[in-house]
């Protein structure tokens, strides 16, 4: 078996680049096709990593959300809210219409 059969699989940057709209050289080509092969490679070389008893995790760090308090504050009342509005009727903000029925 060669090393490409036993390899990573191919994969077909031409077509790849067509489907994200680019256009790529002949030189690009042959440097993508490299890039995904290492990137292959690694990833065969992590799935034979015995992971028993490891949690899986999203993020390999500990994500915390720094929050503020809930607080009630005054908001703005309706009058004020019509006031700022470009075009208004029947105390409600008037949009340019955006759907076909």
């Amino acid at each position: 078996m060669s090393e490409r059969e036993s390899g990573p699989p191919e994969i077909d940057v031409r077509y790849t680049a067509d489907l994200a709209r680019l256009s790529l050289t002949d030189e690009e080509v042959a440097c993508f096709q490299q890039q995904f092969g290492d990137i292959l490679t690694l990833v065969d070389t992590l799935a034979t990593l015995d992971v028993r008893g490891v949690e899986p995790t999203a993020h390999p760090a500990s994500v915390l959300d720094i929050m503020r308090e809930d607080e009630v504050e005054p908001g703005l009342i309706g009058a004020q809210v019509l006031e700022n509005a470009p075009d208004n009727a029947l105390s409600q903000i008037r949009v340019p219409k955006v759907v076909d029925a």
